[in-house]
């Protein structure tokens, strides 16, 4: 049986869904989705619904199969796309039912408590030894190292969370128990997290080789010692718009010179600039690609994910950065970390 609080089986009786209703209210937006015996998804019921039944000559014992509205609107499950997030949007749709191939209802989204809904499953690398950071490491894993009252890790989980991420696989190893105690299986967070454990090193990212089967056409991954606001809505626009095979989330890093730098041709003086500032972008380990691009990549051998960025750029693939705006910390020293504690007292990670 689902658990969902907004579910009622199309034999119930009006009378239950209009108690059902009341019981819910505004947390579900005043509206109950049916589902029959199997419990696949048949339409919706809403307050408007059963008035226009009872109108009609229903009674208040008669199931409310009857008079649901069976034209109604549904995500399936890693193959919906941005746009019909929007088309919910635009029609002033807010409840959004997220269906599996048998139209067995997974999640029901909220969209005026979430920033949006991705087609993304999230890879979350979270088995490094954090060895910058001891003692603290010692007997606690870098990711699950707390800023304020939450762990690292926990911030990330949150903020995707936020975008509408339901499937999350997380690589663990050094002492990755307490991140399977502390998350167990998401269900708590209205998400599915999915454990990889490494035996033997793997690298960045040689670990997302031993998922069998990724449900969305598009995955993203992450370090799980970051601390960012970004915006991961915008990030999968402009992959979409670039038409990317890989995107890498890049941080702009400024370089002053104190000098003026003298630019020549043939020992020839061409140009002077003053104490000029030169603009780079490193990569800020946020990455997001095709589905297909995981061919590329060994089964249980140690790849790094610059392995697979040369690899892709080598191959003809199109790989594009996507300037990071909002804030970045990769903590991985102590004084990042001593920042951090700091700097989230003013962040909206959410």
């Amino acid at each position: 049986m689902n658990k969902l609080s907004n579910l009622i089986y199309e034999h119930q009786s009006i009378r239950q869904g209009m108690e059902l209703l009341d019981k819910v209210g505004k947390d579900a937006l005043d509206i109950l989705f049916v589902i029959d015996a199997e419990d696949r998804l048949l339409g919706t019921l809403s307050d408007g619904d059963i008035r226009r039944g009872l109108l009609a000559g229903s009674t208040m014992d008669d199931d409310v199969g009857g008079i649901c509205n069976v034209n109604c609107k549904y995500l399936k499950d890693g193959k919906f796309s941005i746009e019909e997030v929007r088309e919910f949007k635009a029609s002033k749709n807010y409840v959004i039912p997220l269906i599996d191939e048998d139209r067995r209802i997974i999640k029901v989204f909220n969209l005026t408590a979430k920033r949006s809904i991705l087609p993304l499953s999230v890879f979350i690398c979270a088995g490094g030894k954090g060895t910058r950071l001891k003692p603290l490491t010692d007997n606690c894993p870098k990711p699950m190292l707390k800023l304020g009252d939450k762990p690292i890790l926990e911030y990330n989980i949150d903020r995707l969370i936020s975008f509408g991420v339901v499937n999350f696989y997380i690589s663990i190893s050094y002492l990755g128990e307490q991140i399977k105690d502390y998350f167990k299986d998401g269900k708590h967070k209205g998400m599915n997290i999915f454990y990889v454990e490494e035996d033997h090193p793997l690298g960045t990212i040689g670990s997302i080789s031993l998922v069998e089967e990724f449900k969305s056409e598009y995955i993203l991954v992450c370090n799980s010692d970051l601390l960012t606001t970004i915006n991961y809505e915008a990030f999968f626009e402009s992959f979409i718009k670039e038409e990317a095979d890989l995107s890498v989330c890049t941080i702009p890093y400024k370089v002053i010179i104190p000098y003026g730098v003298i630019e020549t041709e043939n020992n020839v003086i061409k140009a002077l600039s003053e104490k000029p500032t030169y603009t780079y972008y490193s990569n800020g380990g946020i990455y997001l690609f095709k589905k297909e691009v995981l061919k590329n990549i060994p089964h249980n051998s140690f790849y790094n994910t610059t392995d697979l960025i040369l690899k892709l750029i080598e191959d003809g693939k199109k790989v594009v950065s996507h300037p990071m705006v909002g804030y970045w910390l990769d903590i991985g020293q102590m004084h990042e970390y001593e920042k951090a504690q700091n700097d989230i007292k003013n962040l909206d990670m959410i």
